[in-house]
């Protein structure tokens, strides 16, 4: 502040210019606009330019405001453009908009400056119509023809999801710069088209003469990654040995492919050769363990890593349950709890979703308790999650009482709550709920169809589980699949109409042995119940085509001859069985008492 009082008396416009051009604080740029106000120079243009850039180039928006409402008498186009530009690397879009606006109401043309912050602007907001309007003005102008414009445009139809248009902005374009192509490479992968974008990448190298970058090479292998194109990816990390170089974040994603395509070692050996890792890096390798089912590695992985954010806590938290060590996640979590790290949605269903399958209620409800006490509120994902747990731990009117409080639902969260209710036998309260889904205006998915008919075969409704199961496919477009053929006939089978149902089995496409085996196993248990042999012999037989060493065809198959006092028959089986080798499985059990699970075995 010295050395301005010093020269005040002498400031002239060229050492604003200078003191402007070294200035590195905002405390300095204000001592300095002070100076300008008191010498009369804050109209100079020139000056004012300078002050705006300097004020949105370090993000302090509302003081470069305050400047730029003092030149609304006659803006340039200069200050419209660094304002627009200021706001939208500021992540502030609407404002960009209204100032786009303004500049053409002032007379004032756009530039090649201001039009790509502005399709930033508009495809962030996912402004389709005005994007398409804007790109029409930018058509009619002969800014069209610059690469960054024509760039930006791509940039916004890819953001919008729109890949058609996005590739025929860019076989539009008369030159093609290395952006253009990350931008359609990049926007397939963004839009999920990774077949498309591998296709991008090999006619870039192949025809084009442009040299793939970081950024064409993160993308493309993210592209791999999804189509699990080891190949190719081992291809680009020749092409990055020899031509590029390693970078951080072509490191990450070379590991992050070589994880998810099941080569660790590989992955290993790039992770520990890499000179500086990110958190990114040690998520995707922890990751990477985590999915191939070495979770002490994990572990020790995990345990290394300098820095440690949410999601790689969560992605440890997430392999313990997915692997059902539902303990260690808690402990993990707790642990987490410590370090001050609080949890995210995504954390918690993880947690949730562990206490389910387990039927974990202390645990489940330690969890719920901990959200209140945090003051975490329920969102909907999380709401399903509760819904689920509470419904699998037997606490249904819990799960209700969650389902009430959700201040917005999704089709997942009606889906939990009709599944949750038929699977405790409230199959009226679930199909009333179905109907006010529908009357809502939520699409069922094929999920909620199971619940719905699981809940007419636990009451035995045949003409509602009719009506549901035809209206999949005639009113929703939703094909039928094996698990709500099998949910159809355990309900016809449970009604005794065994002929029925032995035939709906043989209209089921695409029978995958892994389902079908149980809905046999369905219909036979229900031909002992209601004695029927024909049926029970025929679906008897196809069992043991396909699986003649499982125990339990051969005992249902005894128990149906019994039931119908065919004792000679029951004799045969049993023989059979004995020949055969097969062995009748022990029954199971397990009980959860003081947060552990012990499990019981028949005879052990």
């Amino acid at each position: 502040m010295s050395s301005l009082r010093s020269i005040s008396t002498t400031l002239d416009i060229k050492t604003c210019f200078e003191l402007l051009k070294t200035c590195k604080s905002i405390t300095k740029l204000k001592q300095i606009h002070a100076q300008v106000i008191i010498l009369n120079f804050h109209k100079h243009i020139g000056i004012l330019h300078k002050l705006l850039a300097f004020t949105t180039h370090n993000n302090n928006l509302n003081y470069a405001k305050k400047i730029f409402n003092t030149c609304r008498h006659n803006p340039t186009l200069f200050m419209y453009n660094v304002m627009i530009k200021g706001y939208v690397k500021n992540g502030q879009f609407k404002q960009p908009l209204l100032l786009f606006d303004e500049l053409r109401i002032c007379g004032l043309c756009a530039d090649n400056f201001t039009y790509p912050f502005v399709f930033k602007a508009v495809g962030e907001l996912k402004m389709v119509k005005e994007g398409e309007k804007i790109h029409g003005h930018v058509l009619k102008s002969g800014v069209w023809f610059d690469n960054y414009v024509g760039n930006s445009v791509m940039d916004m139809y890819s953001l919008f999801g729109n890949v058609g248009s996005l590739n025929k902005v860019f076989d539009e374009m008369l030159q093609r710069d290395s952006v253009a192509w990350n931008i359609l490479i990049s926007g397939f992968v963004r839009c999920g088209r990774f077949q498309d974008a591998v296709e991008v990448y090999n006619k870039m190298r192949e025809e084009s003469g442009v040299k793939a970058d970081e950024a064409t090479i993160v993308s493309t292998l993210s592209a791999c990654t999804a189509l699990k194109r080891l190949e190719l990816g081992k291809e680009i990390h020749r092409y990055v040995v020899e031509e590029v170089g390693f970078s951080v974040i072509i490191g990450n994603a070379l590991v992050d492919m070589y994880c998810k395509c099941g080569c660790l070692m590989v992955a290993r050996q790039i992770f520990d050769d890499m000179l500086v890792k990110n958190v990114i890096c040690w998520t995707s390798m922890v990751s990477g363990y985590v999915n191939s089912a070495q979770l002490d590695e994990a572990r020790k992985l995990f345990e290394r890593s300098p820095v440690r954010d949410l999601v790689l806590w969560t992605t440890m938290i997430n392999g313990y349950v997915q692997f059902n060590r539902v303990d260690d996640a808690m402990d993990l979590f707790r642990l987490m709890q410590m370090q001050r790290i609080r949890p995210d949605k995504y954390t918690l269903v993880a947690l949730l979703t562990g206490c389910a399958q387990l039927g974990l209620f202390q645990q489940g409800e330690w969890i719920h308790d901990y959200m209140k006490e945090n003051r975490i509120a329920v969102t909907t994902v999380v709401g399903t999650a509760l819904i689920e747990m509470y419904a699998k731990c037997g606490c249904i009117e819990k799960s209700m009482e969650i389902f009430d409080e959700l201040e917005e639902k999704d089709t997942a969260s009606w889906t939990s709550i009709i599944c949750a209710l038929a699977m405790s036998g409230n199959s009226r309260k679930a199909l009333e709920l179905f109907s006010e889904m529908e009357q809502a205006g939520f699409l069922p998915d094929d999920i909620t169809f199971i619940g719905v008919l699981s809940a007419c075969s636990h009451a035995g409704l045949v003409e509602e589980g009719h009506k549901y199961f035809h209206a999949m496919s005639r009113i929703y477009a939703i094909q039928p699949k094996l698990e709500h053929y099998g949910c159809l006939i355990d309900l016809l089978g449970r009604a005794g109409l065994l002929s029925e149902a032995e035939i709906m089995i043989s209209q089921i496409p695409n029978k995958d042995n892994e389902i079908i085996i149980p809905i046999y196993g369905a219909l036979l248990s229900a031909c002992r119940i209601y004695g029927n042999v024909d049926v029970g012999e025929r679906v008897a037989e196809l069992l043991m085509e396909i699986e003649s060493y499982d125990s339990s065809t051969h005992t249902l198959l005894a128990n149906t001859y019994a039931s119908a006092g065919r004792w000679e028959d029951v004799s045969k089986i049993r023989g059979s069985m004995r020949d055969l080798g097969v062995k009748k499985s022990p029954g199971c059990s397990s009980i959860d008492i003081n947060g552990n699970v012990h499990e019981f075995i028949v005879g052990h």
